[in-house]
């Protein structure tokens, strides 16, 4: 079973989205402030925060709700990058985390995975 991911619309302290990625048992998370990248070739940043229990995956609360949730496949993997896709409730989009010294950028890799309708006969 492919692991999973949420990303999660967070309204406080101030709003932003978490994104959380299933691995080793736990949910690696990254806080992005302005939300994921929507055309290829743009980055945001992305601060690395603690890991989350699982049970995050479906948590939502008054300040926390679920933008997106589905599985996630990893693509390439080096000290300073991950590439991967989301495959999300309304389609599939491949980013990239780079590593920027201390920080992260979450960059909408311009090669994306062919849209599902397209794909279709």
């Amino acid at each position: 079973m492919a692991p999973a991911f949420v990303l999660h619309d967070h309204r406080k302290p101030r709003p932003h989205f978490d994104l959380r990625l299933e691995e080793d048992g736990v949910l690696r998370s990254w806080a992005v402030p302005r939300g994921l990248p929507d055309n290829p070739g743009d980055n945001r940043l992305a601060i690395a925060v603690p890991d989350h229990d699982l049970d995050h995956l479906t948590y939502e609360d008054v300040d926390k709700s679920i933008a997106d949730i589905g599985t996630w496949e990893e693509h390439d993997r080096t000290d300073r990058r991950m590439l991967f896709t989301l495959h999300g409730r309304t389609g599939s989009r491949r980013y990239a985390l780079i590593r920027t010294g201390e920080g992260w950028l979450l960059h909408l890799t311009k090669q994306q995975p062919p849209d599902d309708l397209e794909a279709s006969p």
